[in-house]
């Protein structure tokens, strides 16, 4: 297994008499399959809110989008299930799947009760996806339909980072319409995982499965991608990286002994991984100019390989003393992507502030972000949003939830 990193600028082409220039860069990551076709085995690890307000028909799905995971399991995969309300239990210890069915049946023991405590789930859930992680494939699977009214939401976050340092992934997922998008977000961004909005039970079977089909995807984990960039090259000062596919996150970054490095974790199979650099070039001068490098280091799990490294591409531009733009659409589509997410949520803040006409107006722009993006679905959830604001009423749970979902992703 091999990556394919792809670097592209917004504009090759620049300027020779132009003293400081901006540039946005693109760079595609995904893993690439050798000709053996053997996959990653799996490490799943299902971390299950059963507390009171899951009673009936929520709970019910929840079992049977659970068990319906279990079912699709290949030997050699290992699965794990926690089950939490105000406390946390290991329902299903780490163990390779065998057979399915005496855990499904542990699985359909789940009964409602009592609150929710979300940090307890997810710590037991990261000391048994720990136990099995060498080699393989290892995500949970985060759902609750509540607040963490039990536990500790910064504590939540800490567990998160610990999950990302041990090449652990997390995905959560938001039940209903009274769990907090923004811990479930903050858990998924720093966990490497996506996060989703199972709005009726029905949908919990195909939320669970489209998770699912990303984790069979993986090909490489642990990830990192590496930026050296040359003397005259700086990166903007706010905000100066950020993933824009499949998901948007705002990305931390690190310096390591003259490189900028981002976590990607794991990385999928023909689907990319997008990450978007803001450049500030200062003069150059006129020919082929070379402004930075980038290069992926990466644990191939198959080959049982650490700290691999990728080829070191070199980013280079066109300097012309007779400019000429040479613009690249696809990274133009990139960017709008990270504009409609960074315009909600300005948005969302607005809205906390009390500014309901600000947080229209802004509403609006990234309605109008999501349509030249071609993602109309999204336009209408956030137009929507912005007309029921300037109508004078309050944005249910469900509206505020649709928001959210809308700015990270493109809607199918």
């Amino acid at each position: 297994m091999r990556v394919r990193l792809c670097p592209s600028l917004n504009d090759a082409h620049l300027d020779a008499a132009q003293a400081v220039s901006q540039r946005q860069l693109a760079l595609s990551i995904s893993a690439m399959p050798e000709s053996t076709g053997r996959t990653v085995p799996l490490n799943l690890c299902l971390i299950l809110d059963h507390s009171g307000s899951m009673h009936g028909r929520p709970l019910e799905t929840v079992r049977q989008a659970a068990q319906r995971l279990v079912e699709q399991l290949s030997p050699g995969d290992r699965i794990s299930v926690i089950a939490f309300d105000h406390k946390a239990k290991v329902l299903v210890p780490n163990q390779l799947v065998h057979d399915s069915d005496p855990i499904k049946s542990q699985i359909g023991l789940l009964r409602a009760d009592g609150g929710t405590a979300i940090d307890e789930g997810l710590r037991l859930g990261i000391e048994e996806l720990a136990k099995s992680r060498k080699d393989m494939v290892s995500q949970a699977f985060l759902l609750t339909d509540g607040e963490n009214e039990h536990g500790d939401n910064d504590r939540c976050l800490k567990l998160a980072h610990l999950a990302a340092g041990y090449n652990l992934t997390l995905n959560t997922l938001g039940f209903g319409n009274h769990w907090n998008q923004d811990i479930l977000e903050q858990i998924a961004d720093a966990g490497g995982g996506t996060m989703a909005y199972i709005e009726q039970p029905e949908k919990a079977i195909g939320e669970f499965g489209r998770l699912f089909q990303r984790m069979q995807s993986v090909g490489l984990t642990n990830a990192f991608l590496q930026l050296n960039l040359s003397p005259n090259v700086r990166l903007a000062e706010l905000k100066p990286i950020a993933q824009v596919a499949p998901d948007a996150i705002e990305l931390p970054l690190q310096e390591e002994e003259g490189w900028f490095v981002v976590r990607l974790g794991d990385l999928m199979i023909d689907v990319p991984r997008v990450v978007l650099a803001n450049l500030y070039l200062h003069q150059l001068p006129p020919g082929q100019q070379t402004i930075g490098r980038v290069q992926v280091r990466y644990d191939d799990p198959i080959a049982g390989q650490e700290g691999a490294f990728s080829d070191c591409l070199p980013i280079e531009v066109m300097v012309q003393q007779e400019f000429q733009a040479a613009t690249n659409p696809e990274v133009q589509q990139y960017v709008l992507a990270l504009a409609k997410y960074r315009q909600t949520q300005i948005a969302e803040t607005k809205l906390r502030q009390g500014d309901r006409a600000g947080a229209a107006t802004m509403l609006q722009t990234a309605a109008k972000t999501a349509m030249d993006l071609g993602d109309h679905n999204a336009a209408t959830v956030l137009q929507d949003n912005a007309t029921r604001l300037q109508a004078g009423e309050d944005l249910s749970e469900e509206d505020r939830k649709k928001t959210r979902i809308a700015s990270k992703t493109m809607l199918q």
